[in-house]
């Protein structure tokens, strides 16, 4: 009989967070417990490991995604609790999961058998308020602009050119566009406004970026939230509600400290989807974790395209933050669905089509390595059904594209199966301290136009022939260059599903143009959105969402999630 994810974490033996603390010298009185098995760290004492010398930071992605999974995750929680095994001091990072995938596609997004953060159902549900806070933050700030507008304006918002949106942290299609301010003069100025998911909004990148509550506040501030007749930027501090924002934050700054089923300490925190946001664990989080272990292993979101990009592109230009290698999670389902086998049929053996679906691999490889410039190993995520001719074939095809690759078994044996994986990255990170490896590189340029840096991503990362808009967003960015907001990053917002904007080409798709339908300024994330093709910042459920299976028994116990 299959034991499920939910199953095995409900039946584990779990340590108090306060000795999972212990373990990394925190002591207990600086730890904030949310129950007995989670907590906080407060920010006093991880402010105090400032002058620490940082551990080496081990970047987790992924090939593209497929509607099978590819369960990067998972092979995080493997590869901290495999390096634990061996004997080193590691420690891994990870996003919160979002409630709107929980209910949604997932149905849970702890990891999953027995390579697992816990309390999973904990963690996959309201875990410790974190994105209710950030809700009601940017909510708050939504009201105080209604508020003001209403009661007589002074500061000339134009009605027609508010861009601040409420949010909401589960998948709800109907709120995309809405209309507010009906009913009579008593509830405002009616206008076209609409929802985003809470893991898209400003809030949450700023959130995920801050680097102190003083940092955090004033980012909050720089918030542009409208513009006046006259085009002039509104922003949250001419509200006054930078302050107000700040505070609904506080306690959620400090990051969240959990366990794996074997032990190994995890901050989870933070959590924006990497193809609309920018998609990586809070900078709080990964830059306390690094002065706390030697190794830390850190998840972005989706594939190399995607969460490592922003994550080179965005985190690691404004922190400083450097990682030492990467890892490409990839498996032999994912690597024939790329090569156009269905997935009704993903399970049958099929080396050419696994074969002709190692050009996405190859493509991610790229990105790592001649892009970023860091040293990768390839993660073969095993899978039981999987043959063993369809195993050697992977790793033969990344050995030609001269890197190793590993079979790791995390999912059914935890941490035991994943220690080949981290003798491999250990024996990456060594080569590279004797090699002397290269800086790390950027996708472009600081002093680039933002239509160049979209269009170097899109050709160098994406593998586009270039990029399109209309007059209207060309216009839009020209006057954001003017303005001052030129020398920003930009975080390109589009399907996870593929390297063009069409969710149908698989593989590794060359000579697309990615369109860009629309830009949004993030000025106190420091960064520009650029929404590409048919993407949605607020995601719809799908014919049979999870939250069906989704139950609790009359004893309290969660079922479903998985």
């Amino acid at each position: 009989m299959t034991i499920s994810s939910i199953e095995i974490a409900q039946q584990a033996d779990l340590w108090p967070i306060t000795r999972v603390a212990e373990g990394l010298g925190i002591p207990e009185d600086v730890v904030v417990p949310y129950g007995r098995f989670k907590g906080k760290v407060a920010l006093p004492y991880l402010a105090s490991l400032a002058d620490r010398r940082q551990g080496r930071l081990i970047l987790m992605t992924a090939v593209s995604p497929t509607p099978a999974g590819e369960g990067k995750t998972t092979t995080t929680v493997g590869l901290g609790d495999a390096l634990t095994r061996l004997g080193e001091k590691a420690m891994i990072c990870l996003r919160e999961p979002a409630l709107g995938p929980v209910f949604g596609m997932k149905g849970g997004a702890a990891g999953g058998g027995y390579a697992q953060v816990v309390p999973m159902e904990d963690i996959n549900l309201h875990f410790t308020g974190d994105f209710a806070a950030i809700g009601v933050a940017t909510n708050l700030l939504a009201a105080m602009i209604d508020n003001h507008i209403h009661h007589g304006n002074a500061l000339g918002i134009d009605v027609r050119r508010v861009s601040w949106r409420r949010v909401l942290d589960v998948n709800d299609r109907a709120l995309r566009d809405i209309v507010a301010g009906l009913g009579g003069t008593g509830n405002g100025y009616p206008r076209e406004t609409g929802f985003d998911i809470v893991v898209a909004s400003e809030v949450m990148a700023i959130f995920c970026l801050a680097t102190s509550l003083g940092d955090l506040k004033q980012r909050l501030g720089r918030i542009v939230v409208a513009y006046t007749r006259d085009r002039l930027p509104v922003r949250a501090s001419d509200l006054n509600a930078h302050g107000a924002m700040a505070a609904l934050l506080r306690d959620a700054l400090a990051p969240n400290l959990v366990q794996t089923l074997e032990h190994t300490p995890a901050f989870v925190h933070g959590g924006p989807f990497a193809n609309i946001a920018h998609g990586c664990n809070s900078l709080m989080a990964t830059g306390s974790a690094l002065r706390l272990a030697d190794y830390v292993i850190t998840e972005a979101g989706f594939g190399a395209d995607l969460g490592a990009e922003k994550f080179v592109d965005i985190l690691c230009r404004t922190s400083g933050l450097r990682p030492s290698a990467a890892v490409i999670v990839a498996t032999v389902r994912a690597m024939k669905y790329h090569g156009g086998v269905a997935v009704a049929d993903l399970a049958t053996e099929d080396v050419p089509a696994l074969e002709r679906g190692l050009v996405n691999l190859e493509r991610h490889i790229h990105i790592v390595r001649e892009v970023f410039g860091l040293p990768c190993v390839v993660a073969i995520n095993q899978r039981v059904e999987d043959a063993p001719a369809e195993i050697d074939a992977l790793i033969a095809g990344a050995a030609r594209l001269g890197v190793t690759a590993v079979p790791a078994r995390h999912f059914t044996e935890g941490g035991a199966g994943a220690e080949d994986l981290a003798r491999a990255v250990l024996a990456e990170l060594n080569e590279g301290v004797d090699a002397g490896v290269s800086d790390l590189q950027f996708t472009y340029p600081d002093d680039a136009s933002l239509w160049d840096k979209a269009k170097a991503i899109a050709t160098k990362i994406y593998g586009a022939a270039g990029i399109t808009a209309s007059t209207a967003v060309r216009d839009q960015l020209k006057r954001l260059q003017q303005d001052g907001y030129g020398h920003l990053p930009v975080c390109i917002a589009k399907t996870q599903y593929s390297f063009s904007t069409d969710v149908a080409l698989r593989g590794a798709p060359t000579g697309h143009h990615v369109d860009i339908r629309e830009v949004r300024l993030a000025a106190g994330a420091e960064f520009v959105v650029l929404v590409c093709g048919t993407i949605m910042t607020m995601p719809g459920l799908p014919q049979v969402p999870a939250a069906e299976s989704i139950d609790v028994t009359d004893d309290g116990r969660i079922t479903g999630l998985f």
